[in-house]
């Protein structure tokens, strides 16, 4: 059975001091208490059923648990301005039945929670031993329990100080293993660094052997580039040397089968001769006709044997250009004989 004691001042009288003890059944007071009461010369008890805190909950117009919680920490609690209690009559003296009431002090205001009567008791003397007894137990339960609680501080202090010396013991271990680290990454960075240097300066010697090999080959390239333009240019002045030459052959061909007319309109001492001779001009002018038609030969070369001529080197082509203009000169003086003797 839960048992509790404490300490509480009728607030009627002051310097009185009484000494309350609660004894309950089930979990909480709800189901019942027992109360007994003394001043240490004299002592009361009293019993309240659980139809009489259901009672006093209805009255009060409160919930069943919330009325529990009240009337437990009124009578079992620590003692609070928040609960008084009075005793009637006041001072008892020895009287046979007192009544104890419990209020609640709310908000400046005051109103009763519940109320017991309690008879004296027959032998006061036991009821203060047991009292005493259950106080003593109490505090021995309270010592064991400190001893308890002390042991276990001792043995967190322990491990709290164990665990301070493994952080320190580990905190130095990281510095160390940090500085470790942070030489080793200066060693490979400053090595990283060299290497990039050494491969940018190869580079650069590529970059520049390169670039002079290119100007080495820029005039072999330019100067194979201008033969090449200059051959293109003699092959084209090949194909088209004949012919030029051949044009100028033509412009000489021209005048010499056209020498007869020419020498037609060039006056002469023989046409005077000749106006008054009727039936010869026909004839001359027949002769003249027939004489002044050039050989085709002569006049217009083939295109065939020009574009062989024009293969060939110019030099060829004018030596071959000297003989036929000779022979084309002595068909012309040959035909003017012919001319003269038919007159």
């Amino acid at each position: 059975m839960p048992l509790s004691v404490r300490e509480i001042h009728i607030s009627s009288e002051s310097d009185s001091t009484y000494f309350l003890r609660v004894d309950w059944r089930g979990q909480d007071l709800g189901s019942g208490f027992q109360l007994l009461l003394t001043d240490g010369q004299d002592a009361w008890s009293g019993e309240v059923s659980e139809a009489s805190v259901n009672e006093e909950a209805e009255e009060l117009e409160m919930q069943r648990e919330r009325y529990t919680q009240d009337l437990q920490q009124a009578l079992t609690g620590p003692e609070s301005s928040t609960y008084s209690f009075t005793l009637t009559p006041s001072p008892p003296n020895g009287s046979s039945t007192v009544m104890l009431e419990y209020e609640k002090m709310q908000k400046d205001i005051s109103f009763r929670l519940g109320s017991v009567s309690l008879k004296a008791a027959p032998e006061p003397a036991d009821a203060v031993r047991n009292l005493l007894i259950h106080s003593l137990e109490r505090g021995n339960r309270l010592e064991h329990h400190n001893q308890k609680l002390d042991e276990e501080n001792r043995r967190l202090r322990r491990e709290q100080q164990r665990i301070t010396a493994e952080l320190k013991k580990y905190a130095v271990g990281k510095e160390a293993l940090e500085a470790e680290l942070y030489s080793r990454f200066v060693l490979v960075l400053n090595e990283k660094k060299a290497k990039i240097r050494s491969l940018q300066e190869t580079v650069t010697r590529l970059q520049e052997t390169s670039s002079e090999s290119q100007k080495r080959k820029d005039p072999v390239k330019s100067q194979q580039t201008a033969g090449q333009e200059e051959e293109e240019e003699e092959a084209q002045e090949d194909e088209y040397g004949g012919s030029t030459d051949e044009e100028p052959e033509e412009v000489q061909l021209t005048p010499v089968s056209t020498l007869p007319s020419l020498e037609s309109t060039i006056p002469s001492p023989l046409d005077d001769g000749l106006k008054d001779i009727t039936d010869v001009a026909p004839c001359r002018k027949r002769r003249f006709r027939h004489l002044g038609t050039p050989d085709p030969a002569v006049k217009r070369p083939n295109p065939q044997t020009s574009q062989r001529k024009s293969s060939d080197s110019p030099a060829g082509s004018s030596k071959q250009q000297t003989p036929q203009r000779s022979a084309d000169a002595a068909a012309a003086s040959s035909a003017v004989e012919d001319l003269f003797e038919d007159f």
